[in-house]
């Protein structure tokens, strides 16, 4: 009767120390799960700032631009065609919607603004002007905050697409439904060193 009673003891212990083992494997997972997932939506997050970063610079660069065609327009005022590319250039970039089509617009834009700039070239008061200058000035700045703003989007998309597809992240992300962000990307031949000649 004695070696029954321990026999029990011994199970009810073997059990309880299971059931144990069993709840802190579920704790731990349910704990994982919520990492993994909070992991996700803040990597989504942080590309949603980083790219509103990226609009705030655009819309900067945007508005600074009817001044400085405004300012060439004084001096270079037979330029219609120049004015009216970079009107339409701009007017693109703060239509554009996604990842790829903003990409698009801004690369237009810097072209005809490289054009505007060579126009500005022929006309040596107008490069001396305060006012044009201080314009040019500015767009480079925000032209620099620009790109600095790109390489950051593009690097909180490239961990935030890792998270998407590294194992065990990646399951999640396709339960949860998260997609891979787009890279904010050059234009086509924008890699290619430009030739300088004298």
């Amino acid at each position: 009767m004695k070696y029954l009673k321990i026999n029990n003891s011994m199970e009810d212990n073997t059990m309880d120390i299971l059931m144990i083992i069993i709840l802190v494997i579920i704790v731990i997972l349910i704990i994982g799960i919520i990492l993994i997932y909070n992991g996700l939506v803040n990597a989504r997050n942080k590309v949603k700032n980083s790219w509103a970063q990226i609009e705030v610079q655009l819309n900067r660069r945007a508005d600074l631009i009817p001044n400085l065609v405004e300012t060439v327009k004084g001096y270079a005022s037979h330029e219609k065609e120049v004015f009216e590319k970079v009107t339409a250039a701009r007017s693109g970039l703060l239509h554009a919607q996604g990842v790829e089509e903003v990409a698009e617009a801004n690369n237009m834009l810097t072209d005809t603004l490289r054009t505007l700039f060579a126009v500005s070239e022929n006309y040596p008061d107008l490069k001396a002007n305060e006012n044009f200058i201080n314009l040019q000035n500015q767009l480079k700045d925000t032209e620099d905050k620009i790109a600095y703003a790109r390489q950051f989007y593009n690097d909180t998309v490239l961990m935030y697409n890792n998270k998407c597809e590294t194992f065990p992240s990646n399951i999640f992300a396709n339960i949860f439904n998260f997609k891979e962000a787009d890279f904010f990307k050059g234009a086509p031949g924008s890699e290619q060193v430009p030739k300088v000649e004298f």
